[in-house]
């Protein structure tokens, strides 16, 4: 049986305009990695699972459903593959989203905002070298905890273009 892949790869290099046909999920295909987007999942020996060769990630398949399911994750994400790529299962914990979103903003603004008040309550005098020092720490504040919450967000949606880049990054410096 001929891997999805290499059916798509097929039609792309010929030049009718012709649709691959849908395939179903199975143990014996080759399938875009959805995580990374970069990898390609097959089924690990000698298991009824599913593992990517580039962000080493590591699936349990519901064929019936035609999904899958990231193990190795802390955060509990499902993909359902619709015949020619995958499609997210939303599995939304709405409390947990709001507390996220929540303690980000607070993250974000509360700190800026504790040392644009003391900016305020003690100023620096008027003419002195240090009269804009006040201003650039409040912005450095602000920028340096915005990139904090970009991060943790990133980790905890498990951005696919963060992952890839994550996984380059430890490839071009040699980890794994």
């Amino acid at each position: 049986m001929m891997n999805p892949l290499s059916k798509l790869e097929s039609t792309k290099t010929s030049s009718s305009p012709i649709v691959p046909a849908r395939t179903n999920l199975d143990h014996r295909g080759t399938y875009i990695c959805p995580v990374c987007r970069h990898g390609q999942i097959e089924t690990l020996s000698l298991m009824d699972a599913f593992a990517c060769n580039f962000c080493r990630h590591i699936f349990t398949a519901n064929l019936q459903n035609q999904s899958i399911q990231v193990v190795d994750s802390a955060q509990p994400m499902s993909w359902r593959w619709n015949g020619h790529n995958w499609r997210m299962v939303y599995q939304d914990d709405f409390n947990l989203t709001v507390v996220i979103w929540v303690v980000g903003l607070a993250l974000v603004s509360l700190p800026p905002g504790i040392v644009w008040l003391s900016s305020q309550v003690f100023p620096p005098l008027e003419g002195s070298p240090g009269e804009v020092v006040p201003s650039i720490w409040v912005a450095l504040t602000f920028v340096s905890h915005l990139i904090l919450v970009l991060w943790l967000i990133a980790e905890h949606y498990q951005v696919p273009a963060y992952v890839s880049a994550k996984i380059q990054f430890r490839q071009l410096f040699g980890q794994r």
